[in-house]
């Protein structure tokens, strides 16, 4: 009962201590922090509108989260999600207009899991670097992200430029029989069924197959894993490859479903986003899904705060950096022994051993 409390009373005490700091923090520019929390709630679910606004920004983080979360499960800290997402929806358009497909939905298919396959050899790569050369995966996946947006940028703006995009250089756009629609004819496209799916997949794997369990000993204590003969070495490439997938569809699904074509529009920074949601949720997979639909109604809330307050549309990412904050204040209070601590600290406090070695001396 205490550890399902800890998991969680703390993200829901992380999530409210962030909520109060950034009324604090708005209320330097004359603004009252009460209205702030009313329009947050409003613009994320207020009405069927913001609903929609907030669904759709939510399939994206829940697969960049898992880009996360897997690896996590594995003992590694991979934050390059970012790099993942842009390169795989780079894939996504480039085979749309330079391979033949068969148009509906067997030709949506390809193209998604191109880009799947292509986020997933990404970052695996920084589980390689890991396993093999002794790399810190954190400092690897990060730099690697960064090489992807610089890679991604030059191939849209130079060899794959559509001529006809001026302004915004863009690739060629998706064909509309291969695009991803939306769901009985709203705003919110497939991609959310995708994210849900693939948390509820990669949760019951983890849960409920010996590859998963043997995932999460390897991240649990890597010498016992060795100890009883699990490769190691191979299992976290595969967790690297699987939270690749994930991250390289959600760029994939934004390139189908939102942008119709690769562009600097997909440079929204989800795969960063990504991470605090798999850590507010603590790298479960089946909690990510809640996590990031709130995280996605920040978001949606952004443009209301501009519109009614007058506060920049950047302020949610503020509120997302203070909530990583407290989420990672949260994470070091866990383990404390709240009992011990108390009696402690209402003990009458005795001699020290100073004091004591003195009176020895003195008798």
């Amino acid at each position: 009962m205490r550890d399902t409390l800890n998991d969680f009373g703390l993200p829901v005490l992380a999530i409210a201590a962030a909520l109060g700091v950034f009324g604090v923090f708005v209320s330097f520019s004359g603004v009252n922090p009460v209205d702030v929390w009313v329009l947050l709630f409003k613009g994320a679910f207020g009405d069927w509108f913001s609903w929609q606004n907030t669904l759709q920004r939510a399939a994206p983080l829940m697969l960049t989260a898992l880009c996360v979360a897997v690896p996590a499960r594995a003992g590694l800290v991979i934050i390059g999600g970012e790099g993942a997402l842009v390169l795989g929806g780079l894939a996504c358009a480039t085979v749309a207009y330079a391979v033949p497909l068969p148009d509906g939905l067997a030709g949506t298919v390809v193209i998604c899991a191109a880009g799947a396959v292509v986020g997933a050899l990404w970052v695996a790569l920084a589980g390689w670097l890991r396993q093999y050369r002794g790399i810190n995966e954190t400092i690897s996946s990060l730099l690697l992200a960064y090489i992807a947006l610089g890679l991604f940028k030059h191939l849209v703006e130079g060899p794959l430029r559509d001529p006809a995009s001026l302004n915004k250089p863009s690739t060629p756009a998706v064909a509309e029989a291969l695009r991803i629609g939306g769901i009985a004819g709203s705003d919110v496209h497939w991609g959310l069924v995708l994210g849900v799916l693939a948390c509820t997949a990669l949760a019951a794997w983890m849960r409920w197959t010996a590859s998963g369990f043997s995932v999460r000993v390897v991240g649990g204590n890597p010498r016992t894993a060795q100890l009883v003969g699990l490769p190691a070495s191979r299992l976290i490439l595969m967790a690297c490859a699987l939270g690749g997938a994930c991250a390289g569809l959600a760029g994939a699904v934004e390139v189908a479903a939102v942008h119709t074509s690769a562009n600097t529009s997909l440079i929204a920074f989800y795969g960063y986003a990504g991470i605090l949601v798999s850590f507010m949720a603590r790298h479960h997979p089946l909690a990510i899904i809640p996590v990031a639909i709130l995280f996605g109604g920040f978001g949606a809330a952004g443009s209301l705060l501009q519109r009614r307050l007058g506060l920049p549309d950047a302020s949610v990412l503020v509120l997302q950096g203070i909530a990583f904050v407290m989420i990672l204040a949260s994470e070091a209070l866990r383990d404390v022994n709240w009992k011990a601590l108390a009696t402690k600290l209402t003990r009458p406090a005795g001699p020290t051993s100073a004091q004591m070695a003195m009176g020895d001396k003195l008798l």
